[in-house]
């Protein structure tokens, strides 16, 4: 008799299964996300991004109902599908700290808690491949149950414990809906009140990292708020804000702060490889989309497909407008640091 405790595995794994296949459904990904994650080229296609979460409910009713030799060729695909997961998480996170997946709807940064989780899921998955084999080929695990339906609410339990690690509410935070507009930006300027920020939709334009990929920047952005500074090389007022980066990027970690460059990544001095990659727009299709603006000018561009804030020209206006984002976030002013 297989210790009714080992053959919870099944069920929680399921559980899992069924929460990042509603989550997506909830929450499609696209094929820009699957890329940038890392998901072989061979594997991008449309109809298999559709399939996606309908093959992960289909995998986890077949874990719960089927058994023996059949059961253990289930279990055997949860282990190839988790172990996949894995690897692309961890191959992701070590290209920079920015990293992000979709593997449960909306995109969120990837942590070493992503990582941890992915391991016990993983850990999971060879369980569940190691126990059931011993259930019934036909009902599996809820045939397994027999007299020890006592279990029951445990196992319940257990599977909504998991989905609720998994839950997140959908509630956009401020700098997905917006912060308050800087005097003198191009919104204000199109409402003539300065206190009112007219959020247009982000551009669905194609832009290119600093490795060479292509993105789209509105499925870009939808990984988590990024906000923009656009500089050129040899540009002596852009000098300031270029000096001032890496202090922007520490006072700001909830958000992807970039460079927007409008040469392409092996003529630009500015170019950055590592952590948060640079973003290069030869074409300028950003610009074009948006307003014609001097450097440096910064933009914040919202998870929610909208713009959130700018654009804002000049260091000084940049400056501030970073510490209104700042203060919408936190509460209150940053501190005057080195430097600044």
């Amino acid at each position: 008799m297989m210790p009714e405790a080992v053959l919870a595995a099944p069920l929680i794994v399921a559980a899992v299964l069924i929460s990042g296949a509603v989550a997506k459904l909830r929450h499609p990904d696209t094929l820009d996300g699957w890329q940038q994650l890392g998901v072989p080229e061979a594997l991008r296609r449309r109809w298999l991004l559709l399939l996606h979460p309908y093959g992960e409910l289909l995998l986890a009713v077949a874990l719960i109902s089927l058994g023996g030799v059949v059961g253990t060729v289930v279990a055997a695909a949860a282990v190839v599908l988790f172990g996949a997961y894995l690897a692309l998480i961890v191959r992701s996170r070590r290209q920079g700290p920015d990293a992000a997946c979709s593997c449960f709807g909306r995109s969120r940064r990837i942590t070493p808690v992503t990582v941890a989780r992915n391991v016990w899921f993983l850990a999971l998955a060879l369980i569940s491949a190691g126990v059931i084999w011993a259930t019934p080929v036909l009902g599996g695990v809820l045939a397994s149950l027999g007299d020890g339906w006592a279990w029951v609410p445990g196992l319940a339990a257990a599977g909504l414990t998991a989905a609720l690690s998994l839950w997140e509410p959908d509630i956009p935070t401020a700098v997905e809906t917006g912060i308050p507009v800087v005097p003198g930006s191009a919104a204000s300027a199109a409402t003539g009140d300065p206190g009112e920020y007219v959020r247009g939709r982000t551009p669905a334009v194609p832009v290119t990292l600093a490795s060479g990929v292509t993105v789209n920047l509105r499925d870009l952005a939808a990984r988590g708020p990024v906000l923009l500074l656009a500089v050129t090389d040899n540009c002596g007022s852009c000098l300031p804000a270029i000096e001032a980066m890496p202090r922007w990027r520490a006072l700001l970690p909830e958000v992807s702060v970039r460079f927007l460059l409008s040469k392409p990544p092996g003529e630009s001095g500015l170019t950055e490889q590592a952590g948060q990659q640079s973003i290069h727009d030869p074409e300028r299709l950003v610009r074009a989309s948006i307003a014609d603006w001097p450097t440096p000018t910064a933009l914040l561009i919202g998870a929610d497909g909208y713009l959130a804030g700018g654009p804002v020209s000049g260091y000084d206006a940049i400056d501030e407008f970073i510490a209104d984002v700042y203060e919408v976030l936190h509460g209150e002013r940053p501190r005057s640091t080195p430097g600044a």
